[in-house]
């Protein structure tokens, strides 16, 4: 199974690719879709579109796991992260992709197992767990591979067979 994780946003786009086999997590990779400040705000969305629909066509997920929004103050911010997060709901939707949608709380269980981790635990677990080198360059991007785990982490399917099978637990 091939997990494409987004981290939405406007100005950066976080994404992940990443699969499990009986050796644990992988990255197949990762990276930012950038939009640049000072260009019109259709003209950025614009831009994401056209960069998922590419994004989408090369890697071919199985599955799109997208983080869902969650904001404390900022309204401004929150409705253009939402509509940049509808563009790149729609380009899995043309693409046929089927669409999981991950809490923070969600994604910082599955990949640390405390769903109040702060945000380097996160990070440090993440790089753990998909045996990075080193820190991806933009947070969003690590984000986005720890949304993409917790798409596989709770799946169940391959993952959770593959797992049991080295217990000799059997499925639920």
């Amino acid at each position: 199974m091939v997990v494409l994780g987004i981290d939405p946003g406007y100005a950066i786009v976080g994404y992940g690719i990443v699969t499990y086999s009986a050796c644990g997590y992988k990255a197949l990779g990762s990276g930012a879709i950038l939009t640049e400040a000072d260009i019109p705000f259709e003209d950025r969305l614009k831009t994401i579109y056209d960069s998922m629909n590419e994004l989408i066509e090369k890697v071919k997920p199985d599955a799109i796991s997208v983080e869902s929004l969650y904001f404390q103050n900022n309204q401004k911010t929150a409705i253009k992260v939402a509509e940049a997060r509808g563009v790149i709901l729609l380009c899995a939707k043309l693409a046929g992709v089927p669409v999981y949608e991950y809490t923070p709380l969600q994604v910082k269980t599955a990949v640390t197992g405390y769903g109040k981790a702060k945000k380097p635990q996160v990070m440090e677990m993440t790089k753990r767990l998909l045996k990075l080198c080193k820190m991806p360059r933009f947070d969003d991007t690590c984000d986005a591979l720890a949304v993409a785990i917790c798409h596989i982490h709770a799946n169940g399917s391959k993952a959770r067979r593959i797992l049991n099978s080295r217990t000799g637990t059997a499925p639920r």
